[in-house]
């Protein structure tokens, strides 16, 4: 396939999951990543981490007071931990394995929250949280569902808010350290520059949406974007 064919393909993918993540707080990664990973690995991580750059700020833009600065401290402390593990995955972890142990300990996550009907959202959790994000965001660009789970039952705002600030600042820790590493090619780099503009319309396009989901709806739409996540992500690996 060639660089349209990637326009196409990972333009259509990267829109569909701006308007997800641009209501419920995440899911450019999760919607994108499969697809391009699928269809153009090579252009993988980096791309999608690019792309997945620009959507928070846009959130941020709209509501950056609503964010947990208190809470995402502790997580960006175990996101630094976990950014050289998820450096060493992508060099060391075939494709598949990896996939199917992300989608195995998001499903356990999402699993053990429904079970027990809350999910504690303290330093420690917040941490682990981290740096699970941290590991999975730069070797898969899916790093959204561990945070995101300690939030489900926060208002759309709130939600939004502090994944921005999180991705953001995640997805720019993960992108220097793969580039130190030399696990960025300046081919994946390009690719995510060049799929801007459909997040920049996702985000456009997904009013309605937010405001759908932000009627008394946050929670059931992030645990059905994390399992619908997770499940894709096994199925893929296992083909």
């Amino acid at each position: 396939m060639g660089s349209l064919d990637f326009l196409l393909v990972g333009g259509l993918a990267v829109l569909v999951g701006a308007i997800v993540q641009s209501s419920v707080g995440l899911g450019v990664g999760l919607v994108a990543t499969p697809i391009v990973t699928m269809f153009f690995p090579s252009m993988m991580p980096g791309a999608i981490l690019v792309a997945a750059t620009v959507l928070p700020l846009a959130t941020l833009a709209q509501e950056v007071r609503f964010a947990d600065l208190k809470g995402l401290g502790w997580a960006f402390g175990g996101r630094l931990v976990g950014t050289p593990l998820g450096v060493w995955v992508v060099a060391a972890v075939p494709g598949r394995v990896l996939g199917t142990l992300v989608g195995v300990m998001v499903l356990a996550a999402l699993g053990a929250g429904l079970w027990s009907g809350h999910v504690p959202r303290n330093p420690g959790t917040l941490t682990t949280a981290g740096l699970i994000a941290g590991t999975t965001g730069t070797a898969s660009a899916i790093g959204g569902p561990p945070i995101a789970l300690l939030y489900q039952r926060e208002d759309g705002p709130k939600v939004r808010a502090t994944l921005a600030v999180f991705f953001t600042g995640g997805a720019l820790l993960s992108l220097a350290t793969l580039a130190v590493a030399g696990q960025l090619p300046g081919e994946q780099v390009g690719a995510g520059l060049a799929l801007t503009p459909f997040v920049l319309a996702g985000f456009l396009a997904a009013g309605p949406v937010r405001r759908y989901v932000d009627d008394g709806r946050m929670r059931t739409a992030i645990l059905g974007v994390v399992g619908a996540s997770a499940v894709t992500l096994i199925v893929r690996s296992l083909i």
